[in-house]
């Protein structure tokens, strides 16, 4: 005598789930269940789009300022405060434009390297791709970034103050590897570096940095092709010094005897001193660090833990330490230096903290693997006066009110 067993029904949820699929098939907007565990229906996602970008609540922006000695001159600067890591996305990387920005056709944009050379040579893009390339993650630094703040000018955001700072990876040729093609006559001390921009903008670089292994001939940013308010198609990037001799759309390299004194090595980006006279070529940009979290603008909603989070940098080499004072400079303590920690790129630091819900002052210094400590405003107006506002390296402190509130202290 046989047993009847009754039939198995199969799971309504599969019966969903095929349907789903059909729909997606017949070009229906359909519902899924990939991933759900329970029985509420999960709308399909957005489709695919071939070039990705931001969340719409992600609404980050620079800011811009324009100037009116030239067309198209201006800046725009990161938004630091809102970034995270030691990347900026290329789309927010700080802006300098003296005179706009070219429309190159790489397809005909050509590299010339003359003057003191055995071989003047032009080179095309395609030539200059074909030497062995490579990457390296590096800042960059406007040499006028903060550059009221020794005045006493001070803006209430780290974008508003440290904003002509951004870090990149940089793909290209070293420098020094296109520079053995054409030769170098004994007498060559210097190297004039210009852009194809309408100002041919153009700064006179040492030969013995020219030739350092770290300078790159520059075609890539963050993994794709430089964009063209950043140097496209061909840029020199030479890390840890000030930004303009980081020459963007790359056309002329000439060797000379001594420097061009070109305008924005004579009448700019040099520091007056008391005395009158002004000090040209200090292209290092020196140890630097600031607070972005909590800092200028924003508000702290609730009293307990904070993590104070920033940025630290220096064009000599690695940041050795970060300190930070949360009791406006009476005492310091060490933070905690994010991996990785690169030489002449950005460093992100870390602090725990208790806030109490009283006033108080916050503030961070960093000190570099040369041993220099990085200055308080007091101490540059001590050695440069009031006058001089190129390469600006001050502490920047950051009032932090009972009500939570931030501002510029």
């Amino acid at each position: 005598m046989s047993v009847l067993r009754p039939q198995k029904k199969k799971p309504e949820r599969s019966r969903r789930k095929f349907l789903a699929v059909a729909a997606v098939a017949g070009g229906s907007v359909a519902l899924t269940s990939c991933g759900n565990t329970d029985d509420t229906p999960v709308p399909t996602g957005a489709n695919m789009r071939p070039y990705g970008e931001r969340a719409p609540q992600e609404k980050i922006r620079r800011t811009i300022r324009e100037l009116t000695a030239s067309p198209g001159t201006g800046s725009s600067r990161t938004p630091l405060q809102d970034l995270y890591g030691i990347i900026t996305p290329s789309a927010l990387h700080y802006e300098r434009h003296h005179a706009g920005v070219p429309a190159i056709d790489p397809a005909t944009h050509t590299l010339l390297i003359h003057g003191l050379v055995d071989k003047p040579l032009v080179f095309t893009l395609d030539d200059i791709r074909r030497f062995p390339a490579t990457s390296r993650i590096t800042f960059l630094e406007c040499g006028g970034n903060s550059v009221g703040e020794q005045g006493g000018k001070f803006p209430e955001t780290v974008q508003g103050s440290h904003g002509l700072l951004s870090g990149a990876q940089w793909t290209g040729v070293p420098l020094a590897t296109v520079l053995r093609e054409v030769g170098l006559k004994p007498e060559a001390k210097w190297m004039l570096a210009e852009g194809a921009d309408a100002c041919r903008m153009a700064r006179s670089i040492p030969i013995e940095k020219a030739l350092d292994p770290e300078v790159l001939l520059a075609y890539g940013q963050n993994g794709e092709a430089l964009r063209p308010e950043n140097g496209y198609p061909l840029r020199l990037i030479i890390p840890g010094w000030e930004g303009n001799t980081n020459v963007k759309w790359l056309r002329r390299l000439h060797l000379t005897d001594q420097p061009a004194m070109s305008s924005k090595e004579t009448g700019y980006y040099t520091e007056l001193r008391p005395d009158g006279k002004a000090e040209m070529f200090t292209f290092v940009m020196e140890a630097r660090s600031v607070i972005t979290r909590p800092s200028g603008g924003q508000k702290l909603t609730s009293h307990g833990f904070h993590e104070i989070v920033g940025l630290a940098w220096t064009g000599r080499g690695k940041i050795r330490q970060v300190e930070v004072s949360v009791d406006n400079g009476k005492t310091w303590a060490e933070a905690e230096l994010q991996e990785p920690v690169l030489p002449k790129a950005l460093t992100a630091f870390r602090f725990p903290w208790r806030w109490n819900g009283e006033e108080t002052v916050i503030q961070c210094r960093c000190t570099d693997e040369t041993g220099y400590l990085q200055p308080t405003r007091e101490e540059l107006i001590a050695v440069r006066g009031l006058y001089s506002g190129y390469h600006y390296n001050g502490l920047r402190p950051w009032r932090i009110h009972a009500t939570g509130e931030v501002q510029s202290a």
